[in-house]
């Protein structure tokens, strides 16, 4: 799932009327004029509210005769509901990710030898950033490390410490501030495309 769509879904669910309004919808399909008497709202509010549901695909419409009816998009609004759980668990990621993993791990098959160290660090941007990600695995998110307990780490892989260590930033995938790391968080890690 993508982080956006979920952020996105999460905002314009954080108001208790849209929350009422699907939970009225649930129940079948209604029309403005009725979710106004039943929530005792104006109807250009009811309309704004169903406007930013709608903008999200949460919500549908069909016209009968000179009414609309909205319903509820109950598949996407489950998707959405259950998204943030997966991507906390890490299970959604895996779920879509399963073709790529195997990919990966051919990659990494190439570039690592058995003992675990790096052959050679990757010419092309894709293999390098799942080197990078492999790499990565090894630190602590929320954890602080000094320069030095970085080009450690590094040199049990690799003697070119520098230039990987500067890959990790350039990537996004660890923060520096004063010859202090952090690992970033997996979102804002350059894409393997």
């Amino acid at each position: 799932m993508q982080l956006n769509k979920l952020v996105t879904f999460h905002k314009v669910m954080g108001d208790a009327t849209r929350i009422r309004i699907l939970a009225l919808l649930s129940k079948g399909p209604k029309n403005g004029q009725t979710l106004s008497g039943i929530l005792g709202l104006t109807p250009p509010t009811i309309t704004h509210h169903l406007t930013k549901l709608r903008e999200i695909s949460l919500i549908s419409e069909k016209r009968v005769k000179n009414t609309i009816y909205f319903q509820v998009n109950e598949k996407l609004l489950q998707q959405l509901s259950l998204g943030m759980m997966e991507i906390v668990t890490g299970k959604g990621e895996l779920e879509v990710n399963q073709e790529k993993t195997a990919e990966h791990t051919k990659i990494l098959g190439n570039y690592l030898t058995k003992d675990g160290k790096l052959k050679t660090i990757p010419p092309q941007r894709k293999r390098r950033l799942i080197v990078l990600y492999h790499l990565a695995k090894g630190f602590e998110a929320g954890k602080k490390y000094p320069e030095k307990e970085i080009n450690e780490y590094i040199k049990r892989f690799h003697e070119d410490f520098a230039t990987i260590r500067r890959e990790f930033i350039v990537n996004h995938i660890m923060y520096r501030e004063n010859s202090i790391y952090e690992l970033n968080p997996k979102e804002l890690w350059a894409k393997i495309e």
